[in-house]
């Protein structure tokens, strides 16, 4: 349970960050909240957190956590118009705790520009969705200076119920959420190529999973992707596109670090044959809005096959925390 000593302030209530949020509301902590899209916020102010009108409303916050999609709308968050630093006074929280996941150099320009404004700030990207914050098995990663991370981590742990993991200064854990993503795509790729290799040969989806997810090979990605393989449950939780990014920001670092990376080169490529086979289908684009474990339709039609849902209820072990 976290201290409480701090007024928090929380920007994004999408998918992921809303129910971050309110772990922390939950636990009882001051926290005061915005969101483009108003109507998004407002439940979880009937639930006790503080909404206000704008990001400048939140300058006088301790500690302020960000949770949006792009690099870009959070510089506008911080800097914009309305920003959280265009408050007159010259107000700002202590300390910034960004849990997106955007590029290096441009988290690196923003640490930069709080630094000099006199605030510090913690990169902690998470891993897992929005099922695995409420079952309490979020986990995050985390940068920046220590004497700051050691005074947000009660909030930190709050949030990601499975640990959080700080791995040094800088950007480190940017590079750190790079790395968990193209493991993602491997796997993800890897585990529809071996599912449909089996039921070709004539074991149903869903008993191969099982002894998958029983075997020291299974993981809790194994077990909770399975109900999607299995039933073709393409409800969003990550998309192809911004998981051909990572591959893309993973093959980048490798470059400039010298690392080799054939398996994700090989990844990518074969990422890559789904947005080809998007344009065969009658809505393109809701095609690649789809969960990004869909890709094993683009490898069943490489395979001559054609899927259909098992209709097995599958477990995903992410129930949600009482």
């Amino acid at each position: 349970m976290a201290d409480n000593k701090h007024t928090l302030g929380w920007i994004g209530m999408g998918r992921m960050g809303y129910p971050m949020a309110e772990r922390l509301v939950k636990d009882g902590c001051q926290v005061h909240i915005w969101n483009r899209t108003r109507a998004k916020a407002e439940p979880l102010a009937e639930k006790g957190a503080t909404l206000v009108d704008s990001p400048a409303d939140l300058a006088n916050v301790d500690v302020l956590f960000t949770m949006v999609s792009t690099g870009n709308d959070l510089e506008q968050i911080y800097f914009g118009e309305n920003g959280v630093a265009s408050a007159g006074n010259g107000a700002m929280p202590k300390i910034f705790v960004d849990c997106s996941s955007i590029g290096f150099e441009q988290s690196a320009g923003l640490r930069a520009r709080l630094k000099e404004r006199g605030a510090e700030f913690i990169a902690s990207p998470v891993s897992g969705n929005g099922k695995c914050v409420k079952s309490g098995k979020l986990s995050s990663v985390a940068s920046g200076p220590k004497a700051a991370f050691d005074e947000v981590r009660p909030y930190l742990e709050t949030i990601a119920g499975a640990g959080v993991s700080y791995v040094g200064d800088g950007e480190l854990a940017r590079i750190c959420k790079v790395a968990h993503n193209v493991m993602l795509g491997v796997v993800i790729q890897n585990l529809a190529e071996i599912t449909l290799l089996a039921e070709k040969a004539g074991v149903p989806r869903h008993a191969f999973l099982d002894f998958m997810n029983n075997s020291v090979m299974g993981s809790v990605f194994t077990r909770y992707k399975s109900n999607a393989l299995v039933n073709l449950d393409w409800t969003t939780t990550f998309t192809p596109a911004l998981l051909r990014k990572d591959l893309d920001l993973g093959l980048a670092a490798g470059r400039e670090h010298g690392v080799p990376m054939p398996v994700t080169a090989a990844t990518r490529e074969a990422l890559q044959a789904h947005f080809g086979a998007a344009s065969l289908q009658p809505d393109p684009q809701a095609y690649l809005d789809m969960d990004f474990s869909a890709l094993i339709e683009t490898l069943a039609l490489a395979s001559g096959m054609k899927l259909e849902s098992e209709n097995v209820p599958v477990p995903t072990g992410l129930e949600a925390e009482g």
